[in-house]
């Protein structure tokens, strides 16, 4: 039997390229990621319905090198959307040679994003990523050059699609005719097309050559100050946030509390000095309910060491925003 490996986001393009390429015959297996910017939430939900059996791949590491070092550039933000599809094709292509299928199909439309599904690009993609010729893109494949799996005949190319540009409106009709009914907006889920993350990322590679985690999920909560080349201050907003801080705190960094009225939870990374410490505690104090010209705040490490209690003045807000990370 001819297997095929989905790349696969659980968004309606993604669910279309399996529905099509079943219609056929052909067996399909899913592969999707996982990074800090991207969850697998949506496609695992799409994958059960579709009864999908789906491989989730984290691929952190080599992910960030690309957002590092894009051989193709980035679009309107931190996003090097060609070369992470590059990557994406060439861990569906391994997995592809793991499992013994045949080739690879993708839900990409000819000119649905301007830059990276315009005709050159969906070709660099397929060359950067090792496999060329056996990437078959299901909605668009008719206007574009025939695939191996045309060529060899697992697939009849005359039954895929020629859909391109922006419009969903084709891919509607097509999700009625296969009774489709609920799937995700087309906006997408990454982070690093959201300008307030992709400046955070910017500031936090700028100072860290090297990036943990940690360091990675807390861009998505609180608010960001950067004292100094070596400190990041960053302060919970709710009581949701507070908790995310206080759980991705690590060994070396400090929590800063207000001792007797509500406030934030706030975590110094990073400080070599001390006026680092006077400043988070300042705008700790700033973020609380506090009334009084002076806070009493509790610094404490991650785990419960070097416990003790400063007084300051809640920094003003044209003082802190010379250091906010927007």
């Amino acid at each position: 039997m001819i297997k095929s490996i989905a790349l696969f986001s659980g968004g309606l393009d993604s669910q279309l390229a399996v529905l099509l390429i079943r219609e056929q015959g052909v067996e399909v297996k899913g592969i999707t990621f996982a990074t800090p910017f991207f969850a697998p939430e949506t496609a695992i939900k799409a994958a059960r319905d579709l009864d999908l059996s789906l491989e989730i791949v984290d691929f952190t590491e080599e992910h960030l090198e690309v957002i590092k070092n894009p051989k193709h550039g980035y679009g309107k933000n931190l996003n090097p959307c060609i070369d992470c599809h590059a990557l994406m094709v060439k861990k569906a292509g391994e997995y592809m040679k793991k499992t013994g299928a045949h080739f690879i199909i993708t839900g990409e439309v000819l000119g649905e994003r301007p830059k990276s599904q315009n005709y050159q690009a969906l070709g660099v993609v397929e060359r950067e990523s090792g496999f060329q010729g056996l990437v078959l893109r299901p909605l668009s494949a008719r206007l574009l050059p025939p695939t191996l799996p045309e060529e060899k005949g697992w697939v009849d190319r005359e039954k895929l699609g020629s859909i391109q540009g922006r419009s969903r409106k084709p891919q509607m009709a097509l999700a009625e005719k296969y009774g489709l009914k609920e799937y995700p907006s087309p906006a997408g889920g990454c982070l690093l097309t959201v300008e307030g993350f992709s400046n955070r990322l910017k500031d936090l590679l700028k100072y860290q050559e090297e990036v943990s985690r940690s360091d990675l999920e807390l861009l998505k909560v609180g608010r960001h100050f950067r004292p100094g080349e070596k400190a990041k201050i960053i302060v919970g907003r709710n009581q949701e946030e507070n908790k995310k801080i206080f759980d991705l705190a690590e060994k070396g960094d400090l929590l800063f509390k207000i001792s007797s009225i509500p406030g934030p939870t706030t975590l110094l990374r990073g400080h070599s000095q001390e006026e680092d410490l006077y400043m988070a505690a300042s705008i700790t104090a700033r973020y609380s309910d506090a009334s009084a010209p002076e806070v009493a705040v509790e610094v404490k490490g991650v785990n419960g060491d070097d416990k003790k209690e400063i007084r300051v003045k809640p920094l003003k807000d044209e003082e802190i925003n010379k250091f906010r990370v927007n």
